[in-house]
């Protein structure tokens, strides 16, 4: 990895934990859907686990979301980032171990049993997801702790792009040669998920070694009822920065869609009956391309600027949700995994190096990431809720317009309605969207009153 030598032991050591939680990103958010699916086809109402996994998926995040600005500034007092930043990635490796558990309880025996382990799985689910959200905003805030400001787009995109070729491609590629090789699918997936545990625990350990948090205050008394009163001073601040307060909103909308994709992608694929082993090879190739393409928009954000990059990775989105809706075939999955591969990680990193030289105030990093991470989780809320509402809308209406419902159905009935329901959920997304394309391209100013502050 000849392209490391320009950075340094603490650029390095920090990029690693995007190697570190990439593993969860894939295999959890990816893999995970499937095995649920699974479960839920044993339980008592199993007709739209699509829709089930869409609500948990929106819990997960608005529990974070809620919680993330205060999360945010008490990682701003010194001494306080990394532990709290340990504190979370400990919750997303211990649920994680515990999903490893999970493939091997006995869900077929009832309709009872499936719905105890589907519930484990959800609650586990959703923890992990706590963890990995929670810790993020840490980490996102240790940017400012490693790195300079003229650095930050080509450490946060290079960060996302040694995640995808570490910790998305090497513990996926591990689980499809296990399930080639012969070993019983539910052996894999308990596997995988502990793998991922150990996985996310072993290469965090170089942040936790070798970068420290340079920012913030030292503690006093009185400081946490101080950092509580912070949050909407903060807020009050970013609602008077004009640039701020329209990049973060059009950043709420946009990501919206990049989120939605990647957390219901396999969800959608089983809900239209497409084969589960050709949609995870399509999904291993969204990693193998995810480092050349983060490099790609590396050097296209030197020479053309991160923010014509990150409209860039909006319109190739736009375009995603147009070819899901019509997607029928695993061919199609395939081109829309290379289509996404193009630009998820581009556009994430590049939006989180925007973000970072916005902050007017370098040494509150942490809780000014912390209103990022709200943005950015309220966006994953409001697209997979979409997803599911549109979802069993429309498999209703379906039903209806039949004369069923989901107690007369046969089971062939309600997947064939259930895989003609999904394509609008998905087609929906585009509509968040098309508003932060709005604000990005027509709203968000061309040129910063502060020199400092450009994107």
């Amino acid at each position: 990895m000849g392209f490391l030598k320009k950075f340094t032991k603490q650029e390095i050591s920090w990029m690693m934990y995007d190697w570190a939680n990439s593993a969860h990103s894939v295999i959890v958010v990816t893999i995970l859907p499937i095995f649920f699916d699974t479960v839920a086809g044993y339980t008592a109402d199993s007709v739209s686990s699509m829709s089930t996994w869409g609500f948990a998926t929106s819990l997960a995040m608005a529990i974070v979301a809620l919680s993330a600005p205060f999360l945010g500034v008490f990682g701003d007092i010194r001494g306080m980032r990394k532990k709290l930043f340990t504190a979370f990635m400990l919750i997303g490796v211990v649920s994680v171990a515990g999903l490893s558990l999970t493939p091997f309880m006995d869900f077929t025996a009832s309709p009872e049993a499936a719905g105890r382990v589907a519930a484990m799985v959800l609650v586990l689910y959703i923890t992990s997801t706590i963890g990995f959200d929670a810790s993020c905003i840490y980490y996102d805030a240790f940017l400012t702790d490693v790195t300079t400001e003229d650095r930050m787009d080509s450490v946060s995109t290079l960060g996302y792009g040694l995640g995808y070729i570490g910790g998305s491609t090497i513990p996926l590629l591990i689980f499809l040669i296990m399930n080639a090789v012969g070993v019983p699918m539910l052996t894999c997936l308990g596997f995988i998920f502990g793998l991922t545990a150990v996985w996310w625990l072993v290469f965090s350990v170089p942040l936790l070694k070798n970068c420290e948090q340079t920012s913030g205050k030292p503690y006093k008394k009185g400081d946490v009822g101080a950092s509580i009163k912070n949050v909407f001073t903060t807020m009050k601040e970013i609602g008077a920065d004009k640039p701020m307060l329209i990049y973060i909103i059009s950043y709420f909308f946009y990501i919206d869609g990049v989120h939605t994709i990647i957390s219901i992608s396999t969800s959608y694929g089983t809900n239209l009956g497409l084969d589960s082993a050709g949609m995870l090879l399509a999904l291993l190739l969204v990693q193998v391309l995810g480092l050349p393409f983060c490099l790609l928009y590396m050097k296209l954000a030197e020479k053309f600027g991160a923010r014509t990059m990150v409209g860039v990775g909006i319109c190739v989105y736009m375009f995603i949700c147009v070819f899901a809706f019509f997607m029928n075939s695993l061919w199609q999955f395939w081109m829309l995994a290379v289509l996404c591969a193009t630009s998820q990680g581009g556009i994430q990193a590049l939006s989180r190096s925007m973000f970072g030289k916005l902050i007017p105030d370098k040494a509150r990093s942490g809780e000014f990431f912390g209103f990022f991470d709200i943005f950015g989780k309220f966006s994953s809320i409001m697209g997979p809720a979409l997803v599911g509402f549109v979802s069993a809308f429309t498999a209703n209406k379906m039903l209806a317009d039949q004369g069923l419902t989901a107690a007369t159905a046969t089971a062939e009935q309600v997947d064939a309605i259930n895989a003609a329901a999904g394509p609008f959920g998905i087609l929906s997304v585009i509509l968040i969207i098309i508003v932060g394309a709005v604000l990005y391209f027509g709203v968000l100013p061309k040129v910063m009153t502060n020199d400092e502050r450009k994107i």
